[in-house]
């Protein structure tokens, strides 16, 4: 039987597939068994109540969806007290999705949600900045390690920066955030995007743009997790278009560590686990004993992949 087993930083889980923030409720324990997932991160909340942004607020395209939900919140209180207990009953690791306006905010509310029954603490780093314009933090290597600096000090917690794929030097904000403390980095959201339609002329979101999500940002996803593989020590949970095993395999072998499942969850409630019962299925075939072990081990030609990452440092 394949080991799945796999370590993000110190914190060891079951097997490196989980939700990503945002996809994922408790209501999906109806058709996959929680107990099962290597990890359960919750929804993202904020130290604020708000509505989130103004309907229509998805839209279907090509191979993916745009959304610009707003992450829309209770406040910490409503959170604390009716949102993380459900799922602290189950035998899985509940990781806390926390978002802010503002680095203040960021280490009053990561500090606050720093409780026993919570095993990690992920900084959704990729939520605008109302200190920069509404630019998000981890778009700039400086607001990144600004950012994660106050949320380092304002915890004992293992915590995950969560990275934006809007960023132009994404190697140059994973290796800040990292420098600044991060236990580990989440590469990364969505893409910005926007669509039309062509019979009102109005845009499909109430927002006019949104964060493309699915297999269409898949290649995109898996590049920024090599890149950031090649400039950080740290652990990477890939995140982006991620559907079947095979994906998960990918995302693997260009560097990380874990990963976190969020649109495909919408089409199929119980893909996580056909996801993993995949994983077992390919290692089983392929002669792995160990997941663990594929991670970072795509086979690429030493001089070519010295130019390509001088190139992309270069570039972003």
């Amino acid at each position: 039987m394949a080991n799945l087993k796999v370590k993000v930083g110190e914190l060891s889980l079951r097997n490196p597939v989980m939700p990503a923030s945002g996809c994922f409720a408790i209501e999906y324990s109806e058709a996959l068994d929680f107990n099962n997932l290597g990890a359960l991160v919750i929804k993202s909340v904020s130290p604020k109540s708000r509505a989130g942004n103004p309907t229509p607020r998805v839209a279907e395209t090509p191979s993916g969806m745009l959304n610009s939900i707003g992450i829309p919140s209770k406040g910490l209180a409503y959170y604390r007290s009716k949102v993380l207990p459900p799922y602290t009953q189950f035998d899985t690791p509940v990781v806390v999705s926390i978002s802010a306006d503002t680095v203040d905010e960021f280490a009053q509310a990561v500090a606050e949600m720093s409780l026993p029954e919570v095993a990690v603490i992920e900084a959704n780093i990729s939520c605008p900045n109302l200190e920069a314009d509404g630019m998000a933090f981890a778009m700039d290597p400086e607001t990144t390690y600004k950012a994660v600096s106050a949320i380092r000090r304002s915890t004992n917690h293992p915590f995950w920066a969560k990275l934006t794929p809007n960023a132009s030097h994404v190697a140059a904000v994973a290796k800040a955030a990292e420098e600044a403390g991060a236990d580990a980095i989440v590469m990364g959201n969505t893409v910005l995007g926007m669509s039309i339609d062509v019979r009102t002329r109005k845009p499909k979101l109430g927002n006019v743009m949104g964060g493309l999500s699915g297999p269409a940002i898949k290649p995109i996803a898996l590049r920024m997790v090599h890149q950031c593989y090649r400039s950080v020590r740290i652990p990477i949970i890939g995140c982006g278009g991620i559907c079947t095993a095979e994906d998960v395999v990918e995302f693997m072998l260009a560097g990380a560590s874990a990963v976190q499942v969020g649109t495909a969850s919408f089409v199929d409630p119980g893909i996580m686990q056909k996801i993993i019962d995949g994983l077992t299925a390919y290692c089983e075939e392929m002669g792995v004993q160990s997941i663990h072990e594929l991670t970072g081990q795509v086979k690429l030609d030493r001089q070519l992949s010295d130019r390509w990452l001088r190139f992309a440092q270069q570039s972003g």
